[in-house]
């Protein structure tokens, strides 16, 4: 099955369903340590020469409060950091040993997994530096202080993201990661004395298993970046099962690097020119999984696939891990979340079971395949969705679903009324009465519509499409409080969810199985179980319904899946974020 980026804190709704900023609902906490550096008085006599925790002293107190850093929302820097880590260890050396240092530089060069740089984290100064140890008081109290800032930007940096998502896109309301300040300094600090620096490195990243099999995925496509990239397909005539071509060697070991045919295929098997079964098979395999139209031929569209530079492939796939350490923190507890690229929504029952679980009694078939459960952190059901056009996206946000709407009447958005439909009135006037749209005044009186002079309309009109069959939002409504007035709904254009690419609405999410969506929100088997709420919508009138117990909504946005061992496989950026991701990554802390 595809697995989705998305571990482990819960979102807490604000009691005031007004507020969706979600700023108040994550604890005001930081990573280190994490006020200001505390004074430490006049400064010192001159420590002797060979008495490396003095010095040490001297180079933290000389630090100040600048550089990079940690905590923009608290005005923590990585030197008030360092103070703090220091003062914990009575300026005793943290790395005099070389079982440290080799433990330490394996860690960073292991961040190339993660998507991250080693260099932002000096780690060829820490390589060349490292006969300090050796040296002098001074030389190895300089070596000392280098480490550490580098020890504890990467903790960071790997905890809750190297980019800062609030200052990278204000608009969103996901806020870094957060962490309890005294337990990351202890961390870290228990690392250091237990002479174990992995597991602080292991227990900074995302503790999810679609964070490590992403990184898992990463080293796949850097191994086949030091044999030298895969190889492209020449153009030519499209390639079908069945016939022999010169470029079908080259395909099939395209696919060999891909992980869609087995690597210890012989000689004879990857020099063939047929394209045989097998490789018709993997061809499928590859479109499917790539969002392609799964014919088992090599045409334009999948040559092109095909052809990306392994390098853009893993740049594309370090964006996504950012975003991993962003959201993998969120998913916890009951909670959907809306795939904006991949064009489907999952719902996570949070590893629950029985009453209060979400479980469905419906019959209801996946769009997608099935994850197994693991303690809540893989959906439990998916379903299909459309999302918005590339010039009317989807916003990328968090929320919290807390009622659903029977029949509902749909009031027409300013941006389709202003774009869409008046110029279909204009065109002709019978437009209006043919899809059951009524006018409004501002007050909500009614107008006719003969009344209105379309050319130059009030600009105070409203328009209201009454419940009824054909209906833009279909049966059902799913509503969750935010300032873009999305939400999730049914709708009478069922054939478009058999499309690839799903971007056709206008911002809201379409569902393809609404009912089966409202039976798990609603989560109570005895009053709305499937038939009753097949019952209701058959009633023919405007109901709305609060949740019991609202459900946390995630709207998150990310261009890579995984599929069996981990295989990426790579969305087009349909909304074209990618890239602005991409050079924020690229940037040296600051």
């Amino acid at each position: 099955m595809p697995a989705t980026l998305l571990g482990e804190n819960s979102m807490e709704p604000d009691p005031d369903r007004r507020t969706v900023d979600g700023r108040a609902w994550l604890p005001r906490v930081a990573l280190a340590l994490l006020l200001a550096l505390p004074a430490f008085g006049a400064a010192a006599q001159a420590p002797p020469a060979d008495d490396a925790t003095a010095l040490i002293q001297t180079r933290v107190e000389a630090l100040g409060a600048g550089g990079v850093m940690l905590l923009p929302e608290v005005k923590l820097s990585l030197n008030q950091a360092v103070g703090q880590f220091y003062q914990q260890r009575g300026f005793t050396p943290a790395w005099s040993q070389d079982a440290q240092v080799d433990a330490l530089l394996e860690a960073l060069h292991e961040l190339s997994l993660d998507g991250l740089d080693p260099e932002d984290y000096q780690a060829s100064k820490i390589e060349s530096g490292r006969g300090a140890l050796a040296g002098p008081a001074a030389q190895r109290a300089d070596f000392d202080v280098q480490a550490t800032q580098s020890y504890l930007l990467a903790l960071t940096h790997l905890y809750r993201g190297k980019v800062d998502p609030r200052s990278f896109d204000p608009d969103r309301n996901f806020d870094a990661r957060q962490l309890d300040p005294k337990q990351g300094l202890q961390v870290a600090l228990a690392a250091i004395n237990d002479n174990d620096v992995a597991a602080a490195f292991t227990r900074a990243r995302p503790q999810h298993p679609l964070y490590r099999g992403l990184r898992e995925a990463m080293g796949g496509l850097r191994d086949v970046a030091a044999r030298g990239g895969w190889g492209q397909i020449p153009d030519g005539p499209t390639l079908k099962p069945g016939l022999s071509d010169s470029r079908v060697p080259l395909l099939r070991q395209r696919l060999v690097d891909g992980g869609y045919l087995p690597s210890d295929l012989g000689a004879d098997a990857l020099d063939s020119p047929l394209y045989d079964p097998q490789l018709t098979a993997a061809v499928s395999r590859y479109q499917t999984e790539q969002y392609l139209t799964a014919d088992g031929a090599i045409g334009p569209a999948t040559r092109a696939a095909l052809n990306v530079p392994v390098q853009v492939r893993i740049d594309q796939l370090r964006v996504n891990e950012e975003r991993a350490r962003w959201l993998l923190h969120e998913v916890r507890n009951r909670l959907v979340v809306v795939d904006i690229a991949g064009y489907v929504l999952h719902y996570f029952d949070g590893g629950a079971s029985g009453p209060g679980s979400g479980q469905s009694t419906a019959d209801a078939t996946s769009a997608q395949s099935q994850a197994p459960d693991t303690d809540g952190e893989m959906p439990v059901w998916s379903t299909r969705v459309q999302v918005g056009k590339p010039y009317r996206m989807t916003p990328v946000f968090k929320s919290a679903i807390d009622e659903i709407t029977f029949n509902p009447a749909w009031v027409v958005p300013p941006t389709i009324y202003s774009k869409d439909i008046l110029p279909k009135v204009r065109a002709n006037r019978g437009y209006l009465a043919a899809n059951r749209l009524h006018v409004f005044d501002a007050q909500w009186r009614e107008l006719s519509p003969q009344s209105i002079d379309w050319n130059k309309p009030p600009p105070s009109l409203r328009l209201r499409q009454e419940a009824g069959p054909g209906g833009a939002l279909g049966r059902i409504k799913i509503s969750f409080p935010n300032p873009y007035a999305v939400y999730l709904h049914d709708t009478p254009h069922p054939e478009l969810f058999d499309r690839e690419s799903r971007a056709f609405s206008s911002g809201c999410i379409r569902v393809q199985e609404p009912y089966a969506l409202a039976e798990r929100l609603f989560d109570d088997p005895v009053r709305w179980n499937r038939a009753a709420i097949d019952q209701t919508v058959a009633a023919g009138a405007t109901r709305t319904f609060k949740l019991a117990n609202p459900v946390p909504v995630l709207l998150a946005y990310w261009t890579v899946d995984l599929h069996e061992g981990n295989r990426p496989a790579f969305k087009p950026d349909i909304y074209g974020l990618d890239g602005a991701l991409l050079k924020a990554l690229n940037q040296p802390p600051r």
